[in-house]
Order: C-alpha cells, then structure tokens, then sequence
C-alpha cells in the first residue's frame, strides 16, 4: 500500500503528455526529439501523438481505471516503483562509467545570476517542485481500505522517503551526464549517442520503462480524480462504487478531456509551470490552510490559524508572480520564434 501514495503525484494530462513525448517524440528550442516508435519504425502516421495516446486510453488505461477499488491497483503500483528505479540506476550507471572514463565534462555547481530575470526563473522552477509533491488527496482513500489504520503514519513517511530519493538521484546523475545540455524533459536526452557501448539499447530502456511506469501511474492519480469530482457534482448520491452507470459516464468523460487536454499542451514544462502555480498550489498550500481557518470541530489553536493565514498570502503572491513569468516566458518564445 505504501506505493499507492507518492508514486507519480502529476495531474492526468501531464501523465498522458509525457508518454506521449516518450512514444511519439517531442520538440525543445526548435529541436525534435524522435520517441521511441518514431526511432523503430520512422514518422508514420500511426505512430503519431494523438493515434499512440488513443490507444494507450483505450488499451491500457481503461481496463485499469475500471477498479473500484485502490487495493486491486497494488500490484501495478509495486511495479511502477519498480521501473522507476529502473529508470534511476540506469542513469546512475552510465553517468558513474563515464565519470571513471574521464568522458563527463564537469558542470556547473552554481547558476549563473543575471540580475531580475534570474529572479523570475526561479519562481518558474519552484511550482514544478511544487507539483512533484501533491500526492496527499489519496491518503484518505488508503486510510479507508487499511485494515490496521494505525499503519498510515509509516506509509505516509515510507512514501516521501523513497518518491524524494527518486527525485533527488534522477537530477543529480542526470545533470552530471548531460551538463548544460540537460533539457526540461530528461527524457528527450535518451535519444542520442551516451558514448558508451550499446547506447541505443540503454536509451530504448531506459525511455520504455519510464513510460510503462507512468502508463502504470496514471489509474491511481485518476482514482481520487474521479472520487473527489463524484462527490462534488453528486454529494448525496449512493458512493460511485455502486453506481455502475454513473461510474463508467464519469470515468469516459475524465478519459476523454484528459486525452484532449493531452493533446492541445505544448510542451511537458509549460503544463509543469501552470499546474505546480495553479492547481497544485491549491490543492497543497490554499485549500489546506482555508479548512484550517473554517476549523468545524474548533480544534485549531491561534497559532494555527496564524500559519494558515501566513501559508496563504505567501501562496497567492509567490504564484501570482510564478504565473506572470510563465508568462512573459512564453510571450518571449513565440517573438523569437
């Protein structure tokens, strides 16, 4: 169960947009990226974004979003993990042999300031931060189906644990292997020559089972999706669990918006800076604090309160400023473009 909470904390399209750049290839700063199945078989219009991402909904995410229950996704989840750090050693492995080759260029230990536009990065990078760490909304589903309930605290800790030694050691090897040419989604470094032996082989697994662990991701994220928009449209309803009709009308609809929306983003790192300064803000620092502030049981303490408020303007004017650089970012793109 431990696996259920951190696995992959993104929102839906998100998901769906990397296994699209990962199978069907992407563009950054004017240069395409081949997928996976570009790189097999060519450009060919089966293998295209919207036709790979069809059938990915249809084949694979459809049968296992149908669960009803977390507990049945345990397996998949396990074995997500299990690609993921896959995905971690492998990098690791390559970055460490041509460290001791002497073939890594040294990068840089400090960026480099260029006055307020510096500034403005930075609050571009955080929100992505942000967003690798809301993975909370399916805490209380696991509480629900735990027969020992007492064991959520260690799940909880056992979870942030590992999900942050991932994340730490994919930027850390990943950097020290392609330096200043790291780009906003790794993933598309892993379609050229490593200068190792047996490159092609190393980037091919390394890119399938990054996307087997998101495809295997993405059922759990959209299981408190689809409970949570239930329980706002239809408050008073028996569970969705009992509703068959209603069930599979929400679980298409997500499906298809999610797939859309998978479509019509541009690029994984504008959909990382809007997300992590809007919904994952919300979701993380906003919504938390407001519940605070309501304290229904008259449990929160002044002191709470303070930090509530506190948590709030903070999050509003980080993100209102995060929002603004995004942005001008973009604005500045397309004029260079």
């Amino acid at each position: 169960m431990n696996n259920f909470i951190c696995n992959e904390p993104r929102l839906m399209p998100i998901l769906k947009l990397l296994i699209g750049d990962v199978l069907s290839g992407t563009t950054s700063s004017g240069v395409h990226h081949r997928g996976i199945l570009e790189g097999w078989f060519g450009a060919h219009l089966w293998n295209s974004r919207p036709i790979v991402l069809l059938a990915t909904a249809l084949l694979v995410f459809a049968p296992l979003v149908s669960f009803k229950r977390l507990d049945s996704l345990r397996y998949t989840s396990a074995l997500s993990v299990a690609l993921a750090v896959v995905f971690v050693v492998i990098t690791a492995g390559i970055a460490i042999i041509k460290l001791f080759n002497g073939t890594v260029a040294m990068p840089k230990l400090f960026p480099e300031l260029d006055g307020l536009n510096s500034i403005w990065n930075l609050f571009t990078a955080v929100p992505v931060l942000v967003t690798a760490y809301i993975c909370h909304y399916n805490v209380h589903s696991i509480d629900n189906e735990l027969e020992d309930r007492t064991q959520i605290k260690p799940i909880v800790r056992t979870s942030l644990v590992l999900c942050s030694s991932v994340y730490i050691a994919t930027s850390f090897f990943a950097y020290l292997l392609f330096g200043e040419g790291t780009l906003d989604d790794v993933l598309a470094n892993f379609d050229a020559n490593l200068g190792i032996p047996f490159s092609s082989v190393f980037d091919d697994i390394v890119r399938v089972s990054y996307a087997a662990h998101v495809m295997l991701v993405f059922p759990i994220v959209f299981f408190a999706l689809r409970l949570n928009l239930d329980g706002l449209l239809f408050p008073t309803w028996r569970h969705i669990s009992r509703d068959n009709k209603r069930f599979a009308i929400i679980t298409i609809a997500l499906l298809t918006v999610i797939y859309l929306a998978a479509i019509l983003i541009p690029s994984i790192w504008d959909a990382f800076q809007f997300t992590g300064a809007t919904a994952a803000v919300l979701i993380g620092f906003i919504f938390p604090a407001m519940v605070v502030l309501r304290d229904s049981y008259g449990i929160a303490t002044k002191r709470d309160k303070i930090l509530a408020v506190t948590m709030i303007v903070l999050a509003v004017l980080s993100n209102s400023v995060a929002l603004y650089s995004d942005a001008m970012n973009m604005f500045r793109k397309k004029e260079v473009a």
